[in-house]
């Protein structure tokens, strides 16, 4: 069993608190088994809301899931208490967003995609839904007349 912890780095400009928005945002991950090093072709998603038990009754993981070539049962759970936002002062370096309880798996892969939910750095406005799924995010912020953004995403796993 490890924990791994999903690094994010992005260059902010003129925002702040991006954060995933709700215990229903999906984490899409890539996840190796630990077993045999199979790693499936199709991007998986783990969210808060949904709980599977473990077999033996040892609790419960928010996706457990068969691996397709070694048979072998393994889990992911989120650890909800450490979801953090990445915020202005962050902008540009690695910051750790959230971590994962791993059982057999290891995640190797991370994409963005919608349900993100960011600040204006000045003016406090709300941009709901964002989607980094292009790496890249801009709009307007019409409260200080200001071009906000988001851009060069990138991440990284870590051992916790």
């Amino acid at each position: 069993m490890g924990k791994f912890g999903l690094q994010f780095k992005a260059t902010l400009e003129n925002v702040t608190n991006v954060r995933p928005l709700g215990d229903d945002f999906r984490w899409f991950l890539k996840l190796k088994c630990g077993n045999c090093g199979e790693v499936p072709d199709k991007w998986q998603y783990v969210t808060l809301v949904e709980s599977v038990p473990l077999k033996g009754g040892r609790g419960s993981a928010s996706m457990v899931q068969k691996c397709k070539l070694c048979a072998r049962e393994n889990s992911i759970d989120i650890l909800g208490d450490t979801i953090t936002p990445y915020n202005a002062e962050d902008s540009e370096s690695f910051k750790t967003m959230v971590q994962f309880e791993c059982r057999g798996l290891e995640p190797i892969d991370f994409q963005p995609q919608a349900g993100f939910a960011v600040q204006g750095a000045e003016s406090g406005t709300q941009f709901p839904e964002v989607n980094l799924q292009e790496k890249d995010w801009t709009d307007y912020d019409e409260k200080v007349r200001e071009s906000v953004g988001i851009y060069e995403v990138t991440h990284r796993f870590i051992k916790c």
